[in-house]
């Protein structure tokens, strides 16, 4: 943080601002687009790609946005920008290939519209941040690699649960000791929520009930903890996570000994949730060190005798830490949290309900499917269905509740770049890689 404020400080006086273009001004979108727009002047929303270019404009009084105008082309941007505008562009081609814009910022929640344009980004060497756990979640590891070829940075963004958690497991690393779990700290956890159950809550906060939904019934939860195995090596205890409940405001220490500590001890780490502890909505980091005269130092600063040792972050603030991010990318090279190489853990989809054959299933946070965890490799060697992919797919065949997905139970829509992606994915890191060993980040 002290080397990004500054760098960000530098930015501002020495510099031009760094240019972004934001994909998909939704609930969180327009969260950032404020943010930035009010209190970063290193940053500069050089354009706002939305599939509703007048509603958009309406709405940028409200998040500090005092001049803007819709572009169509190329010509109509680099006036804008002339202007001090921000363009506000439905086709989001120009923002891409232009050489005001630097970073990419993707806010859709979108797996098939958002892939398409992130590819053209990074095929125009601009840097990639996504604040969009389900593409990240689903082919990451190949969009990484890919950034990586072209020479930018791919990542996801401070705030959010995987990027406050790589900030924390950074920072246990930088101590000398050794991270055994990264874990997420949830309120919540009902895999049969629906947009009807969500709908009260969802419209409190002004946000989408399905959007709310994936939160509840663990799908986003998955995402985020896939992310963060992906990004440190680490892997999955079990299918879906240990998951412990325990009484509302259970400090986090205590609920952290509810992990099977064999398990933790003699691995290289796993990812997981609790639900119930405080402070919430947190993260934390377990850690052990095997060196004497450092244990009797985390007992003198009050961290217990070990052999693990709980570290935590008691909030994550979403939006107000994006610039965060785009500052490291843009000024530093840096990325928040990425994949390490081959993917290490999976989302995999299973029945909501009992589903029928020629059902065709609906998206995310809805009716018919949820998300669990799954080790990558024995998802792509069970051909389980990843529920990135699920969104469209037919049933051939009657599933009970709860029974997982694979690739046999479902027809494909066919012509989806998501599918070609994840096919490329899969044959690059399963096919050509080894992944039976996990990879470990270093600080």
């Amino acid at each position: 943080m002290i080397i990004v404020d500054n760098a960000i400080k530098w930015c501002a006086t020495e510099r031009r601002p760094i240019g972004v273009a934001l994909i998909g001004p939704g609930f969180m979108g327009r969260a950032v687009a404020l943010q930035i727009a009010t209190k970063v002047p290193a940053i500069r929303l050089v354009s706002i790609v939305t599939r509703d270019p007048q509603q958009t404009l309406e709405a940028c009084p409200g998040i500090g946005i005092a001049d803007a105008e819709i572009a169509e082309t190329a010509g109509d941007l680099r006036r804008a920008f002339r202007d001090g505008k921000t363009a506000i562009m439905e086709d989001w081609r120009p923002s891409i290939e232009s050489e005001l814009v630097d970073v990419v910022l993707d806010t859709t929640g979108s797996l098939e519209y958002a892939a398409g344009i992130l590819l053209q980004a990074i095929a125009h060497q601009k840097h990639v941040v996504l604040m969009n756990a389900e593409l990240d979640g689903t082919i990451g590891p190949l969009l990484k690699r890919k950034a990586d070829e072209a020479g930018v940075v791919y990542t996801n963004v401070d705030g959010d649960q995987p990027g406050v958690t790589m900030n924390l497991y950074r920072f246990v690393c930088g101590l000398g000791v050794t991270p055994v779990l990264c874990g997420n700290i949830k309120g919540l956890h009902d895999p049969y929520r629906t947009p009807e159950t969500q709908k009260e809550f969802a419209t409190r906060w002004g946000q989408k009930a399905a959007m709310v939904t994936s939160f509840a019934d663990g799908t986003k939860v998955s995402f985020e903890q896939a992310i963060i195995a992906n990004a440190t090596g680490m892997s999955v205890g079990k299918r879906g996570m240990f998951g412990p409940s325990v009484p509302a405001g259970t400090p986090i220490e205590t609920a952290a000994a509810l992990f099977p500590a064999s398990m933790l001890l003699d691995s290289n780490g796993i990812v997981d949730y609790v639900i119930g502890a405080a402070p919430a909505p947190g993260v934390f980091v377990l850690g052990t060190t095997a060196d004497e005269r450092q244990k009797h130092f985390l007992a003198l600063y009050k961290l217990g005798t070990g052999p693990i040792y709980c570290f935590y972050t008691p909030y994550h603030l979403c939006h107000f830490e994006v610039p965060n991010t785009i500052a490291r990318a843009a000024l530093l090279g840096d990325a928040t949290i990425a994949p390490i190489g081959a993917p290490r853990v999976d989302v995999v989809a299973a029945a909501k309900r009992d589903l029928r054959a020629g059902e065709t299933l609906d998206d995310l946070g809805h009716f018919m499917t949820y998300g669990l965890c799954e080790n990558a490799i024995t998802a792509h060697s069970e051909r389980l269905l990843p529920i990135g992919i699920a969104p469209g797919c037919r049933l051939t065949r009657d599933l009970p509740k709860d029974d997982i997905l694979t690739y046999d139970d479902v027809v494909l829509p066919g012509h989806r770049l998501i599918d070609e992606l994840r096919a490329e994915q899969d044959q690059t890191f399963f096919e050509s890689v080894s992944v039976s060993e996990p990879q470990k980040v270093t600080a």
